[in-house]
């Protein structure tokens, strides 16, 4: 028998979350009978009716599981979370907002049981995306697969699967504070294959997604994979330097020659601003990589859990005054071995 692991972030989806439950059943309950399938909603705190409705859910279905974060941590976060508490010889983590289809869970089994370590879906968005959100995905895209240092599908979705073997790579070695999936996924290596979808109309429910949000994301996908940007710092200050000396030299000649007039201040103030706004923008640069630093040596867990609706059971408070299952350490746990491989052959 197989375990699969379903995993699913939720924030603030009480309008979608009862839909979303009776689509990834309906998926599940089709899977062959060697499956055995246990569902993981990781929830991260909102002041709406999301866990309450969860919680009736639970108790209907006892393959079922919530884990709730003591604050909100983000959506990277609950699927480490997700992988972490995670038993299964597979987990598929999808978005719970109906954007991912739960629909191609079969033919994301179907790829794993031919060899596939990674089962990554690729978001090919139509004309429901509007232009603007089309254009900066691609941008970002095409930005990350020049300066990155992995080969990052345009397209990219948290839409996957994933073996045993790569959550264990994820559980044991890979424990940064400021984790971009996507990247990380591609990075991990092994056998991938891709699989295309097109995200269904938004009909009820928003995206959780401001353009503040997915501005940080798109820059700490970036900054956590290359240096380009530092170096382009260097060539651009390397640059200017060069072009300020030959111009002071150019400068000096003419005044010598008698070719010209000593300049007024109008020139000078402009080049001084340019020069300023441009030292602004290289320690931005430095800037956002100091802070992902900073973010490393102090070391924090990566996310505290503050309630646990086990299968068949009800929500769970552990008041013990240190639960290492309640607790995303950035150092990983002892008890995290690899296990066998459970495909068939």
């Amino acid at each position: 028998m197989t375990i699969l692991d379903v995993i699913c972030p939720v924030y603030r989806e009480e309008e979608v979350i009862a839909s979303f439950h009776a689509r990834l059943t309906k998926a599940l309950d089709i899977l062959p009978d060697n499956y055995i399938v246990h569902i993981t909603y990781v929830v991260d705190p909102s002041p709406d009716r999301t866990e309450d409705i969860l919680a009736s859910i639970g108790q209907a279905d006892r393959r079922v599981e919530i884990l709730t974060m003591s604050r909100r941590f983000g959506h990277q976060m609950a699927l480490v979370a997700g992988i972490d508490h995670s038993e299964g010889d597979i987990i598929v983590m999808l978005d719970s907002d109906l954007q991912h289809p739960p629909e191609l869970i079969p033919e994301l089994l179907r790829h794993w049981e031919e060899g596939s370590e990674i089962v990554q879906t690729i978001r090919t968005d139509g004309a429901e995306t509007n232009w603007l959100k089309r254009s900066t995905s691609r941008w970002f895209y095409s930005t990350f697969m020049k300066v990155g240092a992995v080969n990052l599908q345009s397209g990219a979705a948290d839409y996957r699967l994933i073996s045993r073997r790569v959550a264990q790579v994820f559980r044991k070695e890979i424990r940064e504070h400021n984790q971009f999936l996507r990247g990380l996924v591609s990075w991990v290596g092994y056998r991938v294959s891709f699989v295309p979808f097109t995200p269904l109309k938004r009909v009820q429910g928003r995206s959780k997604y401001r353009p503040a949000t997915l501005l940080n994301f798109a820059l700490n996908g970036i900054c956590s994979f290359s240096k380009v940007p530092l170096r382009f710092c260097i060539g651009a200050g390397f640059i200017l330097a060069t072009l300020s000396l030959v111009g002071g030299l150019v400068q000096v000649l003419m005044y010598a020659t008698g070719s010209v007039d000593v300049p007024g201040w109008t020139s000078l103030i402009a080049m001084v601003s340019f020069a300023s706004g441009v030292q602004l923008f290289f320690l931005g640069v430095l800037g956002e990589y100091v802070s992902l630093i900073f973010d490393e040596v102090k070391d924090r867990p990566l996310y505290l859990l503050d309630r646990r609706h086990r299968r068949n059971a009800g929500a769970q408070r552990d008041d013990a005054d240190y639960d290492l299952a309640m607790i995303g350490s950035s150092v990983p746990r002892a008890d995290m071995t690899l296990s066998r491989d459970t495909r068939s052959t």
